[in-house]
């Protein structure tokens, strides 16, 4: 039985960067991503997405992103930019591979997929989230007659021409789709909590203030929150018709789905042909399960410190990149060397123990 010394799950910002740190650290390793082809969950973006709506792209590692164009397609920019990168660093990437389960063989990791079965002495978890769409369960939602979509299957603004449309959501999604269908039809936008509006820029300083607000949340084992619940909102210039057209006026959250609209509790009704939930993701760990790592609070707990930080407090063996601070494409390339560094440590670790 061959052992490696890492299996790194997922080849998407987090998975990539992390599979380069393996490699010049000379760690024995492979990828496994669940999609045909390079580009990690950008090659699932909708079609209508161009690089100059795109908040921003990292760099990987040790390659710039080359320049691109406003109207270029994010999901076949961002691909062919992944893909490229995997082919110059020669990193290990065996796909289609869909991992079912994780679990301890007798002090091994033993990932069991659709394809094979690794065995490793460490893992890093890079699956990101675009797999969990989260849609609240709300009475009725079944009895809508119109359309629904979420942001995972967001067709582009065009089909919403002329369309009565709800967006559900209090993120930078939402507010970007209102931006792109509010010229073109009705809306209505419902969040749970008043937005917050960011007017002053967002500079460093701010982002790491950020980043370890969210950071503190895995630290104690809570579910991690997306970047944007901590930075607060910021409209773009290409989202200031929307604000002219009263898009941005927020409504709370309806009680019950009805065949032609929505209702709320007040008796207040609003017929809509179709809701948009741009209500976020979950993270994909699902296949963790069999190793425990959820704390009682419902997330998985990281380390406290730097060189910690992407470790799991219950399972040393299992990293975590592209999950809670390290879900921006900034957060998994240093999550990425993070990583690394720690699976390198404990590999060395292991191999004095057996000495």
């Amino acid at each position: 039985m061959e052992v490696l010394d890492s299996v790194v799950i997922g080849a998407g910002q987090a998975g990539l960067s992390t599979s380069f740190h393996l490699r010049r650290r000379g760690v024995e390793h492979v990828v496994l991503d669940a999609n045909a082809e390079p580009g990690g969950a950008w090659q699932h973006r909708w079609d209508a997405l161009v690089m100059r709506d795109v908040h921003g792209v990292a760099d990987l590692p040790d390659a710039a992103v080359p320049p691109a164009g406003g109207d270029e397609r994010a999901n076949t920019f961002v691909p062919a930019y992944f893909a490229a990168y995997e082919a110059e660093h020669d990193l290990p990437v065996v796909r289609p591979v869909r991992v079912r389960r994780v679990v301890d063989d007798g002090g091994l990791l033993r990932v069991e997929s659709d394809a094979g079965t690794w065995t490793s002495r460490t893992l890093v978890n890079a699956t990101g989230t675009w797999r969990r769409p989260f849609v609240p369960r709300l009475p009725g939602a079944e009895s809508f007659r119109g359309r629904q979509f979420h942001t995972a299957g967001y067709p582009g603004p065009d089909r919403f021409r002329g369309r009565r449309t709800l967006v559900v959501g209090g993120g930078a999604s939402a507010v970007q789709f209102l931006g792109a269908i509010a010229p073109l039809t009705d809306t209505l936008w419902v969040t749970r909590r008043e937005p917050v509006w960011r007017t002053e820029p967002f500079d460093p300083e701010a982002g790491r203030e950020a980043v370890a607000h969210v950071e503190e949340r895995v630290r104690r084992g809570l579910p991690p929150r997306s970047v944007v619940s901590v930075t607060g909102l910021m409209l773009r210039e290409q989202e200031r018709e929307a604000e002219r057209l009263g898009a941005y006026h927020r409504l709370p959250m309806f009680d019950r789905i009805e065949p032609r609209g929505v209702r709320w509790d007040s008796g207040r009704f609003e017929p809509v042909d179709v809701i948009l939930w741009a209500t976020g993701f979950r993270p994909d760990i699902a296949h963790l399960g069999p190793l425990h790592l959820r704390s009682p609070l419902g997330g998985i707990r990281l380390g406290s410190t730097l060189a910690t930080s992407t470790t799991a407090v219950v399972d040393p063996r299992v990293q975590l990149v592209g999950y809670g601070p390290s879900a921006s494409t900034i957060g998994a390339n240093r999550a990425g060397r993070v990583a690394a560094n720690a699976v390198a440590a404990a590999v060395a670790d292991q191999a004095g123990a057996t000495t």
